[in-house]
């Protein structure tokens, strides 16, 4: 069981590489090549995932996603290869590592507060973070604690589902090896879909929190 858990592979500078962390250079590579073969031969397929997913993020959001796609878009095609890429004999998913999950989280905390900033300027987003003050430490605290749920469920619906299918397959390994694959795939889109919508949904809220509210009218 300790072989299922993320293992050193060599060292890089002094610093331990994981086995983790060479399934995700080589999943960047495959990615890059697959999506330069896309554009070059089938640039329709990238314009359908692409539409896909905008229209998915959009009417999570309720408002267009395009100015927020290199964020979200990024993250579901990352998110939903890394848990599924370890049924590819010789890589491990890079998200039963808790440091990518945690890598990722930060990536969604920080990219909520530029959104935040960019819509209507540091002092105007901080206000409405503070507002009234004596929510500002019920709001840190609100920020901190999602960012470490979004890591904690990646990894541990990846972890628990790989950890199944390890021990399932050991135990019937000539019976249920194609469903338990099937499974797992499934299981790791599903994660990659949760983890961009709760993204989106962040991002949403901080865009629409920091826009300013319309006046009424007076009769």
């Amino acid at each position: 069981m300790d072989d299922f858990f993320p293992r050193v592979i060599t060292t890089l500078f002094g610093v331990g590489i994981k086995d983790t962390v060479i399934s995700t250079w080589a999943m960047m590579v495959i990615v890059l090549i697959v999506a330069a073969l896309l554009w070059r031969k089938r640039p329709a397929a990238l314009d359908l995932l692409l539409d896909f997913l905008t229209d998915a993020v959009s009417m999570v959001m309720g408002r267009p996603a395009e100015p927020f796609m290199a964020l979200l878009g990024s993250l579901a095609v990352f998110v939903g290869i890394s848990n599924s890429i370890g049924v590819v004999p010789g890589l491990q998913s890079p998200t039963r590592d808790i440091n990518t999950p945690t890598a990722l989280a930060l990536v969604v905390f920080m990219s909520v507060h530029y959104y935040g900033v960019r819509s209507r300027g540091l002092l105007g987003y901080l206000r409405g973070l503070a507002d009234p003050l004596m929510m500002l430490p019920l709001e840190l605290i609100g920020q901190v604690s999602r960012t470490l749920a979004l890591a904690l469920r990646l990894f541990g619906n990846v972890l628990s589902t790989e950890m199944i299918v390890a021990v399932i397959f050991s135990l019937l390994p000539l019976i249920v090896p194609l469903p338990l694959m099937a499974m797992s795939l499934l299981t790791g889109l599903l994660q990659a879909y949760i983890f961009t919508v709760l993204a989106a949904v962040y991002v949403g809220a901080a865009v629409t929190a920091a826009e300013p509210t319309p006046k009424r009218r007076s009769k």
